[in-house]
């Protein structure tokens, strides 16, 4: 009956904090690039071996033509001498 009412504590209104996350935008998900980069990296690797192959080929005809020139001057020497004896 005598007791004192105590005012009522007034709550201060709390500001709404939004964080807004920018995230990085994503690739439309239509076509996945995993079997594009397969397909490079083997395309690399074809375009590797036939420059390895093609070099190879080119390498062997021209040392067959360094040594089929070399034949010839012999054979030429070998032939010219046995027309002056």
């Amino acid at each position: 009956m005598f007791r004192p009412k105590l005012p009522d504590v007034p709550t201060l209104p709390t500001p709404t904090v939004t964080h807004q996350q920018r995230q990085a935008p994503v690739a439309s998900a239509g076509r996945p690039i995993a079997p594009y980069v397969g397909i490079g990296a083997g395309a690399v690797a074809a375009v590797v071996v036939v420059g390895i192959v093609l070099t190879a080929l080119l390498a062997a005809v021209a040392v067959s033509a360094v040594s089929v020139a070399i034949a010839a001057v012999v054979l030429r020497s070998l032939v010219n001498g046995a027309h002056k004896r």
